[in-house]
């Protein structure tokens, strides 16, 4: 794959699931965002959270960058700890049901901040980059670029796709 190739490809799929995170949030009844189907499964609202944590911990990891999260103040408007490790991984069904959600607006925006910095990375990525060997200081593992961004991608369509889900679900009840 030629450098502008893998960098639109990539690009490509974290469009989809901006433009997936924006359908599920539109219009969404904010009372949604917190309700499990059953209780200890995972509510809208900490799907998408946990998913644009994950994002923004893996895209500035693999930039050099510090989080977002931290650094542009997230973690206030979500009423969360400025804690570069807690994305949701590894949360207890009672650590997820404790979640409390911000407004869909504050989901989206934060969002769309960490969807600029992926644009941002790819943009400036170096064409060898997906062979690249990263480390990543939260989960302590090593791996290709490329593997990182295949996780980064199919946690992040799975995760949209599970709210979406959920929310044609609890808009039927």
């Amino acid at each position: 794959m030629t450098d502008r190739t893998w960098k639109a490809f990539v690009a490509a799929l974290a469009d989809r699931i901006e433009r997936d995170v924006r359908a599920v949030l539109d219009g969404l009844d904010p009372a949604l965002l917190d309700t499990p189907a059953v209780p200890g499964t995972n509510p809208i609202g900490w799907l998408l959270w946990h998913l644009t944590r994950s994002h923004d911990r893996n895209v500035s990891e693999l930039a050099g960058q510090p989080q977002l999260w931290i650094t542009d103040g997230w973690h206030a408007r979500f009423g969360r700890l400025a804690d570069p490790d807690e994305t949701g991984y590894r949360h207890t069904p009672e650590q997820v049901a404790a979640f409390v959600s911000p407004e869909p607006g504050v989901l989206g925006a934060y969002h769309w901040a960490v969807g600029a910095r992926f644009r941002t990375y790819l943009d400036a990525a170096p064409a060898a980059d997906p062979a690249r060997l990263a480390t990543s200081p939260t989960l302590g593992d090593t791996m290709p670029v490329r593997d990182r961004l295949v996780g980064v991608l199919v946690e992040g369509l799975e995760h949209v796709g599970q709210a979406a889900y959920l929310r044609g679900l609890l808009e039927r009840r």
